[in-house]
């Protein structure tokens, strides 16, 4: 320790301060400017910054993943419930979004029996995790977004909660939006 207290300061701590207050200087006039922009065009912007052209694919914020489906089938895993902890902690605030994909892992065998296809099967493991957390009243069906991602990456569904915004009239909008997971109908009414 003896050798450092010898050496002198590459810099006076006068300019040091003075870096500091220039840059909290800085970033009050960004938060000013901020302050007076349009929220829509602001939030366009920054989906221009990110190239994401859909409001739908919010940024996430955190992830869960439900393991353990069978190969080649859709059939809800025992670790569904500690998703659903997840999502019901994730999901509190009522501006965010609940992306759900399905993943497949790729080989011959993990596939749709009927169409023979790895992204049928990826997007039923999705929809089955969505029902649940549905039908369990975790998350609103509202708030859900379903992808599919039929590249091998294993036998898995990825939970991710982004924020996906405010909306002035919450009841409005949430009755003007189609759902994103849709009840199934009867095929006997016309």
């Amino acid at each position: 320790m003896a050798r450092f207290d010898a050496a002198a300061p590459a810099r006076p701590v006068w300019l040091m301060t003075l870096a500091d207050l220039a840059l909290l200087l800085v970033g009050f006039f960004v938060f000013v400017q901020a302050s007076q922009l349009d929220r829509g065009t602001l939030a366009s912007a920054i989906r221009a910054g990110f190239d994401t052209p859909e409001p739908t694919a919010p940024i996430a914020l955190d992830r869960a993943i439900v393991r353990g489906f069978a190969v080649g089938e859709a059939a809800l895993p025992p670790s569904i419930a500690t998703a659903s902890r997840w999502a019901a902690t994730a999901a509190r605030d009522p501006r965010t979004r609940l992306l759900v994909t399905g993943h497949v892992d790729g080989s011959l065998a993990d596939r749709d029996t009927l169409g023979d296809n790895a992204a049928l099967l990826a997007s039923d493991r999705a929809r089955a995790v969505a029902e649940a957390l549905v039908r369990a009243g975790v998350v609103g069906r509202d708030r859900i977004v379903i992808s599919t991602d039929p590249a091998p990456r294993g036998r898995h569904v990825t939970l991710a909660i982004g924020f996906a915004g405010s909306d002035p009239t919450p009841r409005q909008a949430a009755a003007a939006r189609q759902p994103l997971l849709a009840a199934p109908q009867d095929r006997n009414q016309k």
